[in-house]
């Protein structure tokens, strides 16, 4: 898929893209990756929702609340991170992405996973959790595991994690999620692992 790489800009974002007629329709924007591209940790969910697709960035709204929080808390900032979807236009009724509307899309996420490189990949919730391992995934069960996936033609390191929305659902969810951004934090070197609050770090980024 050549032609999606080719459509990712220099900050790894995709202009205009008319693939998927349903999200062409519900969209008010194309819904673009954040953060830095060069970031060594690497966030991927599943699509914008409403606040998302309203202001133009994945993960605002109550979800993003707590995925700021949980960085946070492991001693990194939103800046710090790169955060992106396996879909970048809202699914109508935020339903799930299809697998025709997810195949549409791979080829902009696989570029830009390939020109990130980064040292990990954390998948928040099941949808891009089975998309990029391209297996049926427990997530609730799941969540916390590291495994080695081939994706963007190289050899990835994966953190599986279930969606922060889910602490809002099952509060029980929460102490792990928190605990699996703080190990995301911890393998990827990007965060304050070692005793600092991540301010210390921020010059290196």
């Amino acid at each position: 898929m050549t032609e999606n790489g080719d459509a990712l800009d220099a900050d790894l974002r995709v202009s205009s893209c008319e693939r998927c007629p349903a999200l062409v329709e519900s969209r008010s924007q194309i819904v673009n990756g954040v953060g830095p591209t060069d970031a060594d940790l690497l966030f991927v969910g599943e699509g914008p929702g409403a606040s998302e697709d309203e202001q133009g960035e994945p993960f605002v709204g109550r979800s993003g609340d707590v995925l700021d929080e949980a960085l946070r808390d492991a001693g990194l900032a939103r800046a710090d991170v790169r955060i992106t979807n396996c879909v970048r236009c809202r699914p109508p009724e935020n339903r799930d992405p299809t697998t025709g509307e997810l195949a549409n899309c791979r080829g902009y996420l696989d570029a830009e996973i390939d020109r990130l490189a980064p040292e990990l990949i954390v998948t928040l919730g099941k949808v891009p959790s089975q998309h990029l391992l391209d297996r049926s995934v427990a997530i609730t069960s799941e969540s916390g595991d590291v495994l080695d996936a081939r994706i963007a033609g190289a050899s990835r390191r994966v953190l599986l994690s279930v969606h922060p929305a889910a602490t809002l659902y099952d509060r029980s969810q929460r102490d792990g999620f928190f605990e699996t951004i703080a190990r995301a934090a911890e393998l990827s070197g990007a965060g304050g692992a070692e005793g600092g609050s991540g301010q210390s770090r921020l010059g290196e980024y």
